[in-house]
């Protein structure tokens, strides 16, 4: 892709014919330009402003969209592409309602664009509502938002060819198009890897704010049961004067650490997966799940803790002296 905007005098931006000529390139399946911008769209005597898209007939094969009713952008020739725009599903709700748009006339920006389909809808991707557009020939977009070029061209390959050979080969051609490398190629194995990068970034925060909570819930278990082993001083010694084994004690001491850690981590665990459901529920289209393994896991550590922390209140319950520990009653 490339932009338009801050270039350098020797660069040039993006064009429809850079776009017509990857088409032509080995392993290409289809080539899409796209001129973004923002316009007011007004139509059936409501208006809203959302994001307008400039590409051409071969967008649903690139990106695997689906139309839910008419038909998508025609094969036109980029100089005399027709005024047809493509509605996203929210924005056809917003402006038509439970009407038919197909064939009703919508004004955007300044120019007039007649309704030929509407786009199944696809939900958001990364804070971005993929339903609130519409789509137009890439010519009619560069018209409206009085561009020379285009901000970028997506590309799709033949399945199973590796991407740095087609990024090669893209590379290649554009260079002997613009006499330089002024455009930058991302590939979707690129992409991913950055998703990669912020999701571990943000797996690395949760879990750091996961060990602050757990050094915090250690700290709270050590104070309840010393608190505990002071309440029950004279129990312990009418215990260890009836006979009890000094490891029975130590056993009961870190059974109750246990028993509170675990019951903590139950009702940590419930409160998670109730808030997973709760996501699920507003958002169906976003993937959530709790893996058992991660459930077994984190009860586990749970009761580690409990166990870690109970320790040093539990020895010091066992090495009570009877005879003090009686007269404190």
């Amino acid at each position: 892709g490339g932009s338009p905007s801050g270039l350098p005098s020797s660069a040039r931006p993006l064009s429809l014919e850079d776009a017509r000529s990857l088409e032509r390139l080995p392993h290409v399946v289809a080539v899409t330009p796209n001129v973004r911008g923002n316009a007011e769209v007004e139509g059936n005597g409501r208006t809203r402003r959302t994001l307008i898209y400039g590409v051409n007939a071969n967008l649903p094969r690139v990106f695997r969209s689906t139309v839910q009713s008419g038909q998508f952008l025609p094969a036109d020739d980029e100089g005399s592409a027709r005024a047809f725009v493509v509605l996203g599903a929210k924005l056809r709700n917003e402006l038509f309602g439970s009407e038919n748009p197909l064939g009703q006339r919508l004004r955007i920006g300044g120019l007039h664009f007649r309704v030929i389909g509407v786009m199944a809808p696809k939900g958001q991707f990364l804070g971005i509502d993929l339903d609130d557009t519409a789509f137009v020939p890439a010519a009619r977009a560069q018209e409206l938002f009085n561009r020379v070029g285009v901000d970028e061209i997506n590309i799709a390959a033949e399945e199973g060819v590796p991407s740095a050979l087609v990024a090669s080969a893209i590379k290649a051609r554009l260079i002997a198009r613009h006499g330089s490398e002024d455009f930058t190629i991302i590939t979707q194995e690129e992409m991913l890897k950055t998703l990669s990068n912020i999701l571990n970034v943000l797996t690395m925060a949760v879990g750091a704010l996961g060990g602050i909570s757990l050094l915090v819930g250690g700290v709270g278990i050590v104070t309840i049961m010393t608190i505990a082993v002071t309440e029950r001083t004279g129990e312990i010694g009418l215990l260890v004067a009836l006979g009890a084994p000094r490891r029975t004690i130590l056993a009961l001491f870190l059974g109750e650490a246990v028993a509170l850690s675990a019951l903590g981590g139950l009702f940590g665990l419930l409160l998670g997966i109730g808030l997973t459901q709760l996501i699920h529920f507003a958002l169906p289209a976003l993937p959530v799940h709790t893996p058992l393994s991660f459930v077994l896991l984190a009860e586990g550590i749970a009761i580690a803790i409990g166990l870690a922390a109970g320790v040093l209140p539990a020895r010091n319950a066992a090495r009570l002296d009877p005879v003090e520990a009686l007269r404190t009653e």
